[in-house]
């Protein structure tokens, strides 16, 4: 193949790349869901701002747990500031949503999945003190499922 035929189809392809991509703006389309505040009993953190990110983010919706999704942290995180939270699943996705229990909001991140996409993700988070991080599925089958595990953070927090 030339040069100047292999430099045209590479063009061709970086000029068509952005028709093919189209990501939902979660931020703009359910703000609510950004801002939802997490919930104390105490100094114990409860499921009550994840719950209600999850109804802010995909409507009145009922969530199974599901042990097609794995969730793999580590049981205590040295370092509050640097959590690393590791996910994945065979489930057939719309979207992927990742919430945590302990900080000021809840939700954390949102990916919008296309059929090309492995679910196989990594992430760094901060937590300010030991809590749960949940993982939640929209399934292409039109249910939801999700998975959650606890871990603990060492003294010191987001600070560590």
């Amino acid at each position: 193949m030339k040069r100047r035929e292999f430099l045209g189809i590479g063009f061709s392809a970086i000029v068509g790349l952005p028709l093919s991509l189209s990501a939902i703006d979660f931020r703009k389309e359910k703000p609510d869901a950004w801002t939802e505040k997490n919930v104390y009993d105490g100094e114990k953190a409860t499921t009550k701002g994840v719950e209600a990110a999850i109804k802010d983010l995909y409507g009145d919706v009922k969530v199974a747990e599901s042990k097609d999704i794995k969730i793999k942290l580590p049981k205590v995180a040295n370092n509050g500031g640097q959590v690393p939270v590791a996910f994945k699943t065979d489930i057939p996705a719309k979207t992927v949503a990742v919430f945590q229990n302990v900080n000021p909001e809840s939700l954390v991140a949102v990916y919008d999945i296309n059929d090309n996409m492995v679910i196989d993700y990594f992430l760094k988070i901060k937590m300010k003190k030991s809590g749960s991080i949940t993982v939640v599925v929209e399934g292409k089958d039109g249910k939801y499922y999700m998975a959650s595990k606890s871990l603990e953070v060492a003294l010191g927090g987001c600070e560590g």
